[in-house]
């Protein structure tokens, strides 16, 4: 086992504070691509707090490769709830102040990982007030800060390769505004089960409502991830990109099969006014000399 610190290997874009603007890029794998070139163009891409790099499956099973924990996001389904699954072999989640840099950084790294991958999907986006869903509401109250975060979202005493590494789930969700704004205040408050006026938890919320069926402290094991989520909006469209890290999938897993009533049929009444069009799961290296530490896939 090595002796890396909790975090300290960690791509730093995980646990830094959300930027005014961020973009998401997804790329599919070239499939007559060789190995070499994979892990050639992987770790040519210049990591630092503005970049985090995911890597799905598929590539890990191209290169013969196993990582543990690793694995396809799982399609789901409660009453009138389709979660969908749609894996790809990398994201990419770049972040900045300045949107127009955010243009040049994916052409960047779009030129750099040519040879072995295409960019196939991007989504564009911004953070709202102070870290306020499009609804209103804060986002990621619950969230563990500081020791807990990296206890919660970074891979620690499992050896070189894999300490300082992280996995992340992520989500783009479309709001339905024009039906969440007629309703009542008090009932958009049932839906999350906090006051928009002052963010506070209700007691009186229906059981249905969002902050109970995700109470991380209520699972066996808790289910604790560190939510990293920012709106997007494009047109007349818009929602939010969810992105959960956590050390192996099992809390994310958790939260979900309680909001679609896997549980106990209580479904979550987020499913209202929102609904998710894709769903992948990634693995994020950890560095070594400010690149991605490959080894793990190279062994």
């Amino acid at each position: 086992m090595s002796n890396v610190q909790p975090g300290s290997t960690a791509q730093p874009g995980i646990l830094d504070e959300l930027p005014r603007h961020a973009r998401y890029l997804y790329f599919d794998l070239i499939k007559s691509t060789d190995a070499d070139t994979i892990l050639s163009v992987l770790s040519g891409i210049n990591i630092e707090d503005k970049t985090v790099v995911g890597i799905g499956q598929s590539v890990a099973q191209k290169l013969g490769k196993t990582i543990p924990g690793l694995l396809c996001f799982p399609a789901k389904a409660g009453p009138a709830i389709e979660i969908p699954s749609t894996p790809s072999a990398l994201w990419c989640w770049i972040r900045d102040d300045d949107r127009g840099k955010l243009v040049h950084k994916t052409l960047e790294i779009k030129q750099q990982l040519a040879p072995a991958f295409t960019l196939e999907h991007v989504i564009d986006a911004f953070q709202y007030k102070d870290s306020r869903d499009l609804s209103g509401y804060i986002d990621g109250t619950e969230n563990p800060t500081d020791e807990d975060a990296v206890r919660t979202a970074i891979l620690n005493g499992q050896g070189d390769g894999l300490d300082g590494s992280s996995f992340v789930a992520v989500q783009q969700w479309v709001h339905d505004l024009d039906f969440m704004t007629s309703l009542p205040q008090h009932q958009q408050d049932d839906i999350f089960g906090r006051r928009i006026s002052d963010n506070e938890e209700m007691d009186d919320a229906p059981e249905s409502a969002h902050v109970k069926r995700t109470a991380q402290e209520s699972f066996q094991p808790e289910a604790f991830v560190v939510r990293r989520s920012m709106p997007w909006a494009e047109g007349e469209c818009q929602g939010l990109v969810f992105v959960a890290f956590g050390k192996n999938f099992d809390a994310f897993d958790a939260l979900l099969n309680r909001m679609i009533g896997a549980e106990d049929g209580i479904v979550d009444a987020l499913f209202q006014f929102t609904q998710p069009v894709n769903g992948s799961y990634y693995w994020c290296p950890p560095l070594k000399d400010g690149s991605l530490d490959l080894s793990a896939l190279n062994k």
